[in-house]
């Protein structure tokens, strides 16, 4: 595939705590969909542009931590709406899968 007809993958949802971010990602699987996140902290660089980067310094991790409870929070919650919606067999009141 050329990178013209190429569709650019974006998350379902983005949840930030200032420069913190998570990602809420969509995806299926044979026991239906489920959704799973990804953290990054935005940051610029010595030119001036935004990049990310995976890494947090030891003074971000408490937020991050409580944008990780609120980011699980969320996903299940999507998953289990897109479960219902799929009207798949799983029992959307169990545990959900990330």
């Amino acid at each position: 595939m050329s990178k013209s007809t190429q569709t650019k993958t974006r998350p379902v949802e983005t949840l930030r705590d200032g420069a913190i971010k998570a990602a809420i990602w969509k995806n299926e699987s044979e026991n239906g969909a489920f959704h799973g996140v990804t953290f990054s902290r935005t940051y610029k660089n010595g030119s001036g542009d935004l990049q990310d980067t995976n890494s947090f310094s030891g003074t971000q991790l408490l937020r991050l931590a409580r944008l990780a409870e609120k980011a699980y929070d969320r996903a299940a919650k999507l998953t289990k709406e897109a479960r219902a919606n799929d009207n798949t067999d799983a029992d959307v009141d169990d545990e959900i899968p990330f």
